[in-house]
């Protein structure tokens, strides 16, 4: 017994020995690889495997954005992409006379696409059809014939059959910034929900009610996003044993996995994107969306916490065969959600003052 305490105790002596060796070699590589892009690269060709799973992600996307422009679907990014183009370019002040001729001739296809060859047998969104067709209509409604590109777009559009469907009072056209009706939210209401919102991990033994999540999910899609493509899905499990497993893949879950009630993993859709310029876009846009997800549930009895997902070889491959996951398909994070446990102890987590936050005017 007492010669297993003395290894110990010099196995734990050595550990500070260690961790200095191993952060001074990092130190001494870093100065040299971090300095500039042609270290940089060269020290990215041996460990290539960090970065590779995104570079395959990008161009496994980009491949599929290509491959899929005419093939069945239930969204279209790309008719997404350029409506929202021409929305922005009727909104402009002033108003151009003539605009988007370098891409309405391809707008006009990818609408037509999206109407006559839609998937048979399968959802597809209404509202994304509706609202082409209206942006379009405006489009041809307040760019004057002339132009022999707009033109023949016109003539095309106007072949294509209208789609069914109501707007349901749903707005489908650029209209006046003084016709949203304000909300009844204060500021003190706001910031109060924003304190009231903390990680909660200990959670009631009752099942979440999926109406309650749809209805979080609905202030989530109104995020703000990159040409209102929305590259994201929130994959929600509600099934105890499909939670079980899905939550013991990340490593933040260590001892509090087993009583989590729901489980929802925010995943990055890749194959909306032509070009690698956009590939953090889905970072953003998901996390932008879940943060309206989070606050929604705090108004709907709901807690959550945000369960960070790494980066890692090992947890990628795990994951992506628990989910099926394509390789354009990348996990942003988990979110467990649940009724709290009252009794239960949340972390403090006081955050950074503004002073350290928030700088003005900066400029070389």
């Amino acid at each position: 017994m007492i010669g297993r305490l003395k290894v110990l105790a010099k196995n734990t002596l050595a550990i500070p020995l260690v961790r200095r060796v191993f952060e001074g070699g990092n130190r001494a590589i870093l100065t040299v690889v971090g300095s500039h892009r042609l270290p940089a690269t060269a020290y990215s060709l041996p460990a290539f495997l960090t970065f590779n799973r995104e570079q395959f992600a990008v161009l496994a996307g980009r491949r599929a954005y290509y491959r899929r422009l005419s093939t069945s679907r239930n969204t279209h990014v790309e008719l997404r992409r350029n409506i929202h183009r021409l929305e922005k370019g009727m909104s402009m002040q002033p108003r151009r006379p003539v605009f988007a001729v370098d891409y309405i001739a391809e707008t006009v296809d990818f609408y037509r696409v999206a109407v006559t060859e839609g998937p048979k047998g399968r959802l597809i969104d209404p509202i994304e059809l509706l609202w082409a067709r209206e942006v379009l209509t405006e489009y041809f409604d307040v760019i004057a014939p002339g132009d022999p590109v707009v033109d023949r777009a016109r003539d095309r559009f106007a072949a294509v059959p209208k789609p069914e469907g109501e707007t349901n009072g749903i707005p489908m056209r650029p209209y006046p910034q003084r016709d949203i009706k304000p909300s009844d939210i204060t500021f003190e209401q706001l910031l109060a929900l924003a304190k009231q919102r903390r990680s909660v991990r200990w959670f009631e033994h009752r099942p979440v009610p999926r109406e309650l999540l749809d209805q979080a999910l609905q202030v989530a899609r109104e995020s703000p996003t990159a040409c209102n493509r929305l590259p994201y899905e929130f994959l929600i499990f509600d099934d105890p044993e499909l939670v079980k497993k899905v939550a013991s893949i990340p490593f933040g879950t260590a001892g509090y996995s087993h009583q989590i009630p729901a489980i929802v993993v925010v995943k990055g859709n890749l194959d909306s994107y032509f070009s690698p310029r956009d590939r953090h876009a889905i970072y953003i846009d998901s996390s932008l969306a879940t943060m309206g997800f989070l606050y929604a549930l705090e108004t709907l009895g709901l807690s959550s916490s945000v369960i960070n997902w790494p980066d890692f070889e090992p947890l990628e491959m795990k994951m992506a065969r628990a989910l099926g996951l394509q390789p354009h398909e990348r996990v942003i994070c988990l979110i467990a959600v649940g009724y709290a446990d009252r009794d239960a102890l949340v972390a403090s987590s006081p955050k950074k003052s503004l002073d350290v936050l928030r700088r003005f005017n900066v400029a070389k």
